[in-house]
């Protein structure tokens, strides 16, 4: 195989540091494994991030996804660690991830976990007639 799974993530200069702006990367197959029977659990994971200086290089990020593949992981862990493995590679200024799994036993489980910049504040929303 050219490609193997991968624990970094690279990054990129953002190329409008001055200006706050939305990035939405939606990852539809991402899969781990659940820790108490070995099992495949599916989630769409959803990463919206306002940038700093960095942004992360997109397919870093899907051979990090990839790693997960074979990891035992409960869902609010593998959530969490996912989002503080982004913001150390980039620290943004805002960044939200969405994990929605896939129903496992009759139950639906998404896991939202955010992190903010100190000192930042979002821009004030604009409405249009």
């Amino acid at each position: 195989m050219p490609s193997q799974p991968s624990n970094s993530l690279e990054t990129f200069e953002n190329p409008q540091q001055e200006r706050d702006y939305t990035i939405r990367i939606q990852v539809p197959e991402f899969t781990c494994l659940c820790p108490k029977t070995g099992q495949p659990d599916f989630a769409e994971l959803t990463v919206e991030y306002i940038p700093d200086q960095l942004c992360v290089e997109l397919k870093s990020l899907k051979l990090y996804v990839w790693g997960f593949r074979d990891k035992g992981a409960f869902h609010e862990a593998v959530t969490n660690q996912i989002l503080q493995d982004l913001v150390t590679a980039t620290q943004p200024r805002f960044m939200r991830l969405t994990a929605e799994f896939n129903v496992r036993g009759g139950i639906y489980t998404a896991v939202v976990a955010e992190h903010r910049a100190e000192g930042w504040q979002p821009p004030a929303p604009v409405t249009l007639p």
